[in-house]
């Protein structure tokens, strides 16, 4: 095969069109080609396809996924061609403030993040909705255990490596959990805070459907109308996935003094938060943002699924696969929102 098929989104007012270009003749120093074995649907790629966010066109969407090595640039020797890996959804530099005195390498001032780069940024394969992706400098790269599935691990390199980083740090004691949001986000972080040993985890939410699957992630499901029997100022943590400031008064109510609120899905413009300084100094609380993650937390994703991969049924959050052709097929089950995540197989 001589040539790559990439899905080109050009507007959310656009049919997104697949072509094909030819396969780079040359990689450059630390570059590496990956053929996407499975991509999935984040409810980012929803937002950029419906117009919600704005992001370069024309260009090829998706940051998760999974696939194999095709072949390699100079310097980067540690790998083969059919190496199964996945990687960081960015590129950083590794030397700027961001990068090497902050820990927060996803705030380099050179990022380069998949699937939010134009067609014309490079060899325009910049995205895993297309049948290959060119890794660039700077970014990390994980071999995936053959445990892990395509389908349970094609999500990890932004939802679960997400997770993994607002977990990070956490209340002592932290006992109980508020998360605000079932979906994959939430799901996650039901299981990886009981791994963490917090004891009971609520998850508040207002689908029903999506309720049903926290059980089997080690969760609690609260539907919203009855998040009034959450005890007030009894909550050691609570988690935003839910991507609306709404829900933020409540979570300050649930927490107890010296309590954590860590901040994740309020990605979009227009979530000013109905919160004064007096409740967050008289509370003592500590307030926490998380945008993306850094290449040890994604490492933490795959060792923490290949650690509990039995305790948690995680091929049940991934749908049946959609070919690249019927991607608009798969986003359009992304919007119903049936299943966590809608995968895409080139």
């Amino acid at each position: 095969m001589n040539s790559v098929r990439l899905a080109v989104f050009s507007g959310s007012d656009q049919p997104i069109q697949v072509i094909e270009r030819p396969l780079p003749s040359t990689l450059g120093e630390g570059e590496m080609l990956v053929k996407i074995e499975l991509a999935t649907i984040c409810g980012s790629d929803v937002h950029t396809r419906d117009g919600r966010r704005v992001e370069p066109m024309p260009s090829v969407l998706g940051h998760e996924a999974v696939g194999r090595v095709v072949a390699i640039g100079l310097e980067n020797t540690s790998w083969k061609p059919g190496d199964r890996v996945t990687w960081t959804s960015a590129a950083s530099c590794g030397v700027c403030a961001p990068c090497h005195d902050w820990r927060l390498p996803q705030k380099c001032v050179q990022l380069f993040k998949y699937g939010h780069a134009s067609l014309g940024d490079g060899t325009g394969l910049n995205g895993c909705y297309a049948s290959h992706i060119l890794l660039r400098r700077g970014t990390s790269v994980f071999p995936v255990p053959d445990c892990l599935s395509d389908a349970v691990v094609a999500p990890v390199n932004c939802a679960l490596a997400t997770m993994v980083s607002a977990t990070e740090v956490l209340p002592t004691p932290c006992r109980t959990a508020v998360i605000q949001g079932a979906g994959l986000l939430g799901l996650y972080g039901c299981a990886i805070l009981r791994s963490k040993g917090v004891a009971r985890v609520l998850v508040v939410d207002t689908d029903a459907t999506r309720l049903s699957r926290v059980p089997a992630f080690g969760g609690e499901p609260i539907l919203a109308s009855l998040r009034r029997f959450i005890q007030a100022g009894q909550v050691d943590a609570v988690f935003e996935v839910a991507g609306t400031s709404s829900v933020v008064a409540e979570g300050v109510e649930y927490l107890r003094p010296g309590g954590f609120y860590v901040f994740i899905g309020m990605v979009l413009p227009g979530t000013s938060l109905g919160l004064t300084g007096e409740t967050v100094i008289r509370k003592c609380l500590t307030i926490r943002g998380v945008h993306n993650y850094a290449p040890r937390h994604l490492e933490a994703a795959l060792r923490f699924l290949e650690q509990n991969l039995d305790n948690h049924p995680w091929s049940s959050l991934v749908s049946p696969p959609y070919r690249l052709a019927n991607l608009e097929d798969a986003f359009n089950e992304s919007r119903r929102r049936t299943w966590p995540r809608v995968a895409v197989r080139p």
